[in-house]
């Protein structure tokens, strides 16, 4: 049986590798094996997952734990770019964007927006240590 690698797979739907071994051990997706083991996906369950209407503004697929819908507390431009802060629940997220996306967007103090983050690592350094 044939498919798609993993690695295909996830730029087709616009997620990592490892959301999609994710998806396959909890059964949100279905994989076949090959004859060397390695995980392979039918073009089928792309479709159907391309289907789905969580899809974002942009096209581009994050599952819901990289969205914070929340308001925007705060829109500092300083030249040609921005700092907008959003409080989302209990998390305050700071994106750095352009003016122009500022603008575009009509960004203002106490309007709905959602922080839809896509990083594969996140570090925080201080004097002390990594975290």
């Amino acid at each position: 049986m044939s498919g798609l690698t993993l690695g295909e797979a996830a730029i087709a739907l616009g997620v990592s590798v490892d959301t999609l071994r994710r998806w396959d051990r909890s059964g949100k997706l279905r994989t076949t094996r090959d004859g060397r083991n390695r995980r392979l996906v039918p073009q089928s369950e792309v479709e159907r997952l391309l289907d789905r209407p969580e899809r974002v503004r942009t096209g581009d697929r994050l599952s819901a734990r990289n969205r914070f819908p929340g308001v925007i507390r705060s829109v500092e431009v300083s030249g040609v770019m921005a700092l907008v802060e959003i409080e989302a629940g209990p998390h305050r997220i700071v994106a750095a964007v352009t003016r122009d996306a500022v603008e575009e967007l009509g960004l203002r103090p106490g309007m709905p927006a959602t922080a839809a983050v896509k990083a594969t690592s996140v570090m925080v350094e201080t004097g002390h240590e990594s975290v």
